[in-house]
């Protein structure tokens, strides 16, 4: 049996490609909005949101169906190196395509004649088409006794280092309005440290890239930390765009 779903929003953030973008939602404090379609695009269409902190979102891994599905798949908690079944774990790559994150709402306001929920703490790309928009809540949706398997611990953070010409970049975009919160962003994304399992067990002598707004950010691995080395007007492209779990990687 099969059902037709559309897309009743689509979600504006600061992640460009697929590489960088955080693994799970709510690691990173990143801003963005959920814009309503057309048809839905009425302010009473989510009254009452408002007296909800978080929003359930659902939606569609859309760069990815193409590649269809796998039933078993590589975590990178566990290195890259064993398999799990598909529905034990998060993976991109499902039989519907269909993903959910919790999202932080910090109110509904009207841009360019969309409503839109204003939102932080999601892990999805630009222009991702949302299937639907539920209210978090507290009392049914938080298992305070539940178990995490193999995630049952947040990730370990690496440390982000600046050279001096990407601080200065920083502190002259910082003093634009839609870049304010750049220097917060990349240090949480690159904290997270985006690159494949495989990477992070050897030495990696290579340059990285992650698209951020309309940004380049070039950075390599140092001393065992990340070193973010200069910014860029981005220019994405298949060569610096990658995939979920793979780096986007340029020569030195």
């Amino acid at each position: 049996m099969t059902y037709q779903i559309k897309a009743v929003a689509r979600c504006r953030t600061p992640y460009k490609q697929k590489f960088g973008i955080p693994r799970q939602p709510g690691l990173v404090a990143a801003r963005g909005f959920v814009e309503l379609e057309a048809e839905f695009n009425h302010m009473d269409a989510v009254r009452g949101l408002e007296q909800y902190s978080h929003l359930w979102l659902l939606f569609c891994f859309h760069e990815n169906l193409a590649q269809g599905w796998k039933t078993t798949v590589r975590p990178p908690r566990l290195g890259g190196n064993e398999k799990l079944g598909v529905f034990a774990t998060r993976s991109t790559f499902r039989p519907n395509g269909i993903g959910q994150s919790v999202v932080k709402l910090h109110g509904v306001v009207q841009r360019n004649g969309k409503v839109c929920l204003e939102i932080s703490g999601m892990d999805l790309l630009d222009n991702t088409p949302v299937i639907d928009i539920k209210p978090y809540i507290p009392f049914s949706d938080a298992i305070h006794d539940a178990v995490g398997g193999i995630a049952h611990e947040a990730p370990a953070l690496m440390t982000v280092n600046y050279t001096e010409l990407a601080s200065a970049q920083i502190a002259a975009y910082a003093a634009q309005p839609q870049y304010l919160d750049l220097a917060e962003l990349i240090d949480g994304v690159l904290a997270q440290d985006p690159r494949p399992a495989y990477k992070k067990a050897k030495e990696d002598p290579k340059l990285y890239q992650v698209a951020l707004y309309d940004l380049d950010i070039f950075w390599c691995i140092e001393n065992a930390g990340i070193k973010v080395l200069e910014l860029r007007p981005a220019k994405l492209d298949k060569q610096s765009s990658g995939t979920n779990g793979q780096a986007a990687e340029l020569a030195t």
